[in-house]
This record gives structure tokens, sequence and C-alpha cells, in this order.
């Protein structure tokens, strides 16, 4: 038997991190969440080239299209290699055949310099037609006026901004620095730290494998007003899997939680990329409802329609060679872990 849905969306993603797998260990163990940014992540996105950027988004949109997933709104950071990275990440889903939505995460981490050139990464490629947010990494690592030039430029664009929110406890005064900032449109990732009654407007982009794995807490996303999306934060695409793992951690701390609003979550995605709704998944399992899908697993999509054209057919990609891709992607990951 099977059932055919729209396809899903993962509502933040960092296709730059699908090269990761394996890296070489860091200098020393991470025993808290900054630590974890430092030893891993924002080394692993300073040796990042546009080859490498171009192979890991392919990767990390040939595993989501493998996955029902048929639009990514993704955030990325590439410090050394900042001016037409946004455009390698958009040609390279359009060559697998998935929508992207991208952002260059602006941060003070790389000094003035650095901050002015991710803004203006923004500005070009939106200001070009690029289906693009003003991206943010989290006001921890930006200045006060770096974050108000990011939402004065988000305006002057007609965009919304990609933010992360209140992810780790370095963040908890994020509700602060962001006070007045904040528009409808915003994408406020992870919000783990951040208060029930604090007064951010936006989409609350809810990362629950991601949170796990860096000990970060848990953010109960059910306890807020604002809308609520699903995402992975890197980890992969698979939406189904992360609503999942939505349900099991909302029922963790109240048994009377049902798969109900984690699949609400998940059906906000359509909300922020509405031409995924016009997408026609073909699944493995009859009936696609959360009731089902929050106990069985092993469901898979055998084929993916995208305005009338099949992108994916008997689970393998049509437009790319699957093999070439992750062997591309394997060899640039020897080169960033080199560089490691």
């Amino acid at each position: 038997m099977t059932a055919v849905t729209p396809g899903q969306v993962c509502a933040h993603h960092h296709l730059y991190s699908a090269l990761a797998r394996g890296m070489p260990a860091p200098p020393k163990t991470a025993a808290t969440f900054l630590e974890v940014l430092e030893q891993i992540w924002w080394r692993l996105d300073a040796a990042l080239d546009l080859e490498m950027i171009r192979w890991s988004a392919m990767l990390g949109a040939l595993e989501a299209l493998e996955q029902g997933t048929t639009a990514i709104i993704d955030h990325h950071e590439s410090p050394n290699a900042i001016e037409g990275s946004l455009d390698v990440i958009a040609e390279a889903c359009a060559t697998v055949g998935v929508r992207v939505v991208c952002a260059y995460g602006v941060t003070d981490r790389h000094g003035a310099d650095g901050a002015r050139r991710g803004l203006e990464e923004n500005r070009r490629f939106i200001s070009a037609g690029g289906r693009g947010l003003v991206g943010i990494h989290a006001t921890f690592t930006c200045e006060d006026e770096t974050l108000a030039a990011a939402a004065a430029l988000a305006t002057e664009l007609g965009a919304g901004v990609h933010i992360h929110v209140a992810e780790g406890a370095e963040d908890i005064d994020a509700p602060q620095k962001l006070a007045g900032l904040t528009r409808p449109e915003w994408l406020l990732a992870h919000c783990v730290h951040l208060p029930t009654d604090h007064d951010l407007q936006g989409t609350i982009l809810h990362n629950p494998r991601s949170n796990l794995n860096n000990a970060v807490g848990y953010a109960n996303p059910a306890r807020f007003s604002n809308p609520v999306a699903l995402g992975t934060d890197g980890i992969g695409a698979n939406m189904i899997e992360s609503f999942r793992l939505a349900y099991v951690m909302h029922r963790s701390v109240d048994v009377t939680a049902t798969p109900d609003p984690s699949w609400a979550w998940l059906e906000t995605g359509w909300d922020l990329v509405p031409e995924a709704r016009n997408d026609r998944v073909t699944w493995s399992y009859e009936p696609m409802d959360p009731w089902h899908l929050a106990f069985t697993p092993g469901v898979r999509p055998l084929q993916v329609e995208m305005d009338g054209e099949i992108v994916l057919e008997d689970g393998a990609a049509t437009r790319v060679d699957p093999a070439e891709v992750r062997a591309k992607a394997g060899e640039q990951a020897k080169r960033l872990f080199a560089r490691l």
C-alpha cells in the first residue's frame, strides 16, 4: 500500500555540515555548548571553500530528496568563502531538484569586516533574485549595531530574518538584544532558553535531535504562542524522523501529549515554503497520518514529483547520479578533514 503527500519542508538546516561526518576529533573534548561551537562547528565553517560548499549542498539536497523533503530553509556560514556562497548552495540544490531558501549567518566573530561581508552576501543574493532570508548567527556573537543593520536590511529587501535564538545558555540575553527588531516573517531557531512570555515575533524552529545531541535542553515548543516548525539543524533532512523525535520529547514531559501537535509543527513548514504543498511524494506506507507514523519505522518515499517532473523514482534521484554525488562529496570531505 502507498500514500501520497505534499513534499516535506526542513525549516532549519545547515547544508555545510553534511561533510562533517567522520571529521577528526576536536583538540579537546567539548564540555559545554560554547565549546561544541568553538571546538567543532566554528573550526569547520572556517575551513570551507566554495567547492566543499557545493558538494556538501549537493549531498544534503540528495539526502533530503531521498527522505521526501522537497524544500530546505538553509542557514550558512563560511567566513573564508563568503562571496558567492549562497549562489553555490542554490545552484547545487536546483541541480538535485530540491527547493532551497538561503541565508548567510552574519556574525562579528571575525570582526567588523566579516560582518559587513556577510550582510553584503545576503544583500547581493536576494537583490539578484535569489530566494533568501537575511541570516544572523546569534545575538551573543553579534554587536547591537550588526543586529540592527541585519534587521534593517531585511526590511529594505522585503525579506525575513533567519537567526539562532537562545539555543544555549550563552544566548540567554537574546530577547533583550532583539527587542523591537523581530517581525512575523522572522525565523527563530531553537529557542530552548527563551522565556515563555517573551515578546519576539516570528516562527520558532524546533530541532529535537540537535538539541539532544548538544545537550542544550528541551525547548518544549508547545508552551509558545508563536507558530512552530520543525528542522534538523544540519543532521540530515528526514522530517518524518524529526516529527517522531518531537513527539517523544513532548511526551517525555507530558504524558497526555499526543502526536498531533508535533504533526502540526511539521505542517507549518508548508506555510514557510508554500510551493512544497504542490509537490507529490508517494510513500511506501499507508496511511501517512501522525498516529501511525509516530510508531512506524522504515517509511520511505518511492517517488517524488515537482512541477510535473519526476525527481525521485524507485527511491533514486533522477537528475543526478547518487553514487557520483556521494563520491565527490567524499573527496571534498577528505580535503576538509586535511585542513582540520
